[in-house]
């Protein structure tokens, strides 16, 4: 996974502090620009305060608008499917339930990869899960572990995590707690808000896994190789359906946008998850994820009846 940064959707509006300079001795001078300053200071304030307004009137309408459209994504069993799916291109099997305590180096630059959905040592997200979960229960066995995951976090470096690390994952993969950690984490950081912004583009469930698997691969970062900065460039391009364009067409543009930036980063690599999966669904005019379900990836054909 790529660097779980901050994004804030409908962010404050940043506000340029005015400079004053008093000439010392002159009490006059130096009264007039406390009075601006503190003026200024109330004003910036009040326009804050008004954007932060807005934007929650703003999430109140998305919240509306998502509230009367289908679960699409999110309903359980295609919820479900869209693990299945993720878990095929990332740990070349459907049985995602079996991923919770695999953790190795896979030499992309990220350190180690880990748990069901590749959270990375060194991009943070693996950091922030645990951390979280530490939060939730003090005494587990990775919590010893923060000091050397704040270190190599943004590198690939194992110091201070070889050789205990992959072990005391592996057995904290079998407490229940940890393995709910590690869903809710998934969901808070790729699937749920992955699912609302398709959504809101006018996208069915198939763009919302579209999304999802892109927010995963590419990690929820806003430049141009995150997420929001593919679908940025995708947008640039052609319209989304919110925007009255055609569903398909927008979505074979995202899908060639992102194919550009994974050969980009990797070249050479295998973009099975998009050529003989998703636009497979996309050619087929699937776009609810109907099963039966038949795809490839890396040579292997996988089936969901």
């Amino acid at each position: 996974m790529k660097r779980a940064g901050v994004l804030l959707l409908g962010a404050l509006p940043v506000i340029a502090a005015g400079v004053y300079f008093v000439v010392p001795g002159d009490s006059a001078d130096s009264s007039d620009g406390s009075a601006a300053s503190a003026s200024s200071s109330a004003t910036a304030r009040s326009m804050r305060d008004d954007a932060k307004d807005r934007a929650e009137e703003e999430r109140e309408a998305d919240d509306a608008l998502i509230a009367d459209l289908p679960p699409g994504l999110a309903a359980p069993a295609k919820k479900e499917l869209a693990q299945q799916l993720v878990s095929s291109a990332e740990n070349s099997t459907t049985r995602w339930r079996t991923a919770y305590g695999s953790i190795e180096d896979v030499g992309d630059g990220d350190g180690y990869t880990a748990g069901i959905i590749g959270f990375c040592t060194g991009t943070h997200d693996l950091l922030t899960l645990v951390e979280r979960y530490t939060e939730a229960h003090p005494d587990n066995g990775l919590a010893a572990y923060l000091p050397a995951l704040r270190e190599v976090d943004g590198s690939d470096s194992h110091e201070g995590l070889d050789p205990g690390f992959p072990a005391a994952w592996k057995a904290e993969a079998e407490v229940p707690a940890f393995r709910e950690a590690q869903e809710e984490e998934r969901d808070r950081v790729y699937f749920d808000p992955a699912v609302r912004l398709a959504k809101l583009d006018g996208l069915g469930t198939l763009g919302q896994f579209v999304y999802y698997d892109a927010m995963v691969f590419h990690g929820p970062d806003t430049d141009a190789e995150g997420f929001y900065g593919l679908r940025e460039r995708a947008m640039g391009e052609a319209k989304t359906p919110g925007e009255g364009g055609s569903e398909k067409d927008y979505l074979d543009t995202f899908l060639d946008v992102r194919r550009q930036a994974m050969e980009a980063k990797r070249p050479g690599i295998d973009t099975s998850r998009l050529d003989t999966a998703q636009r497979r669904f996309l050619a087929a005019g699937n776009m609810e994820l109907a099963t039966p379900l038949v795809w490839e990836m890396y040579g292997d054909t996988y089936r969901v009846p």
